[in-house]
């Protein structure tokens, strides 16, 4: 086990920390609070953009289901009459300056999270410069930017805020990094204005939601079958994303028998890594499969998700946004 999987046990009650994490996390937390104060009296400088900003994050590391929670809210947006795009960082990529997103963008230079935002019909810019990938969306059209996984990205002024909360895992033993999961206090909380919660207990003022599975989709030809006719079976199931057993669970709960292999997020695969000397059907997250595609063999499928809220959340949304939009 590597010294990320020991801390993460810990940090979620599989063990203690090691004693070295305590100061580190004062250090950071430090840190972080100092340049929260920074931005707030204008000492660091926010973009101001001419159109509504929407940022969806996160308080924890790891992954929480926020890009299905974009997916699902650029959809709606667009069922609305607006015309919404997403800013990242493309986090997993080599791409650093401002880039717009054309038909069939290349993981390994944009990052994974974008591509598959990308697959979706929406429009997507990436950069570590976010503002600048912001104006890009801006001149292409978009009169809604949406900010995936930007919640700590404070260069950017924000109309709305989303937190996406991990229902089963919650926030851990409740500490900053290192000392456990937390990228900012459980107080910042207190000011965004959504929280929704993926799965698991649902705290009063979250919104709950579910990843809901579709059709399994081969990775070669675009065949598609339903997850029930691998009940029963043996498969290797591949995720890199920042919960794997998230996956996994989900797969054995439609009595697929699963063999684990769980990479780091936003792991670039190789074709090695996936041959697994057997006929045995490979399953994996739509986030990994889009990186699969230049090698995939037939047996290969990708198994997508997407987020289910509450219709009263999309209208409370939408009648919040009306606020900032112009006409």
């Amino acid at each position: 086990m590597t010294l990320a999987e020991r801390l993460e046990s810990a940090w979620y009650g599989v063990g203690r920390t090691p004693w070295w994490t305590a100061p580190l996390a004062l250090l950071y937390g430090a840190l972080t609070g100092l340049r929260r104060v920074l931005y707030r009296m204008g000492l660091l400088r926010r973009v101001r953009l001419p159109v509504p900003v929407v940022v969806i994050g996160n308080l924890t590391a790891g992954g929480t289901g926020k890009t299905p929670v974009t997916i699902a809210i650029a959809d709606s947006l667009r069922r609305r009459g607006y015309r919404p795009g997403v800013v990242s960082r493309g986090y997993g990529g080599s791409q650093r300056e401002p880039t717009l997103l054309g038909e069939s963008p290349d993981p390994a230079i944009v990052g994974d999270e974008p591509c598959l935002i990308r697959a979706s019909g929406v429009a997507v810019a990436v950069g570590r410069e976010r503002p600048a990938a912001a104006k890009l969306l801006i001149e292409a059209g978009c009169d809604v930017v949406i900010a995936d996984d930007g919640l700590q990205h404070y260069a950017l002024a924000r109309d709305i805020e989303i937190c996406v909360i991990d229902g089963v895992r919650r926030f851990g033993n409740g500490r900053l990094l290192p000392a456990g999961p937390l990228r900012e206090p459980l107080s910042r909380l207190q000011r965004v204005d959504f929280r929704i919660c993926n799965g698991g207990a649902v705290a009063p003022g979250d919104i709950p939601m579910q990843l809901q599975g579709g059709q399994a989709r081969a990775l070669v030809d675009g065949q598609q079958k339903s997850l029930a006719d691998f009940a029963g079976q043996e498969v290797h199931a591949v995720a890199a994303i920042g919960h794997p057993q998230r996956f996994f669970a989900s797969l054995r709960a439609q009595g697929v028998e699963v063999i684990e292999h769980a990479f780091p997020d936003h792991h670039a695969f190789t074709r090695g890594e996936l041959a697994f000397n057997d006929d045995r059907a490979v399953l994996m997250t739509e986030k990994d499969a889009v990186k699969c595609l230049s090698f995939a063999q037939a047996h290969w499928w990708a198994v997508p998700v997407r987020a289910v809220l509450p219709q009263a959340f999309f209208d409370e949304f939408d009648e919040r946004l009306r606020r900032f939009a112009g006409p």
